[in-house]
């Protein structure tokens, strides 16, 4: 999967928004509702990579089951894990932790 794809497959979600205010090399995913970020994409050491948020426990058991998991890079360890894309972790697993991120970080409903 290249950066472009990983982009676009994060922005086909309604409310997703790309935000760039570092340098060209990170882009930032967030929601358009609440500007919390649920990705942000990078390269580090030369392999493209995303920082998505998780569940605590989730992510301690994916940074277990993968190589290419670990916590997250710049974020908070316990909410957060960079992922490598191009390793041990399947595609569609990558796809699915997009999805967790962006429910997670997505704006909370009124209790009105």
């Amino acid at each position: 999967m290249t950066r472009e794809e990983l982009a676009a497959y994060c922005l086909q979600y309604e409310d997703a928004a790309p935000f760039a205010p570092f340098d060209e090399d990170k882009l930032i995913i967030r929601h358009k509702s609440n500007g919390k970020w649920f990705a942000l994409i990078m390269t580090l050491d030369g392999r493209l990579c995303i920082n998505l948020k998780c569940d605590p426990i989730e992510a301690d058991m994916l940074r277990r089951a993968y190589r290419g998991v670990t916590p997250g890079w710049h974020m908070n360890k316990t909410h957060w894990n960079t992922v490598a894309v191009d390793t041990d972790v399947p595609q569609q697993e990558l796809l699915r932790m997009i999805g967790e991120s962006f429910r997670l970080t997505a704006p909370r409903a009124s209790k009105r």
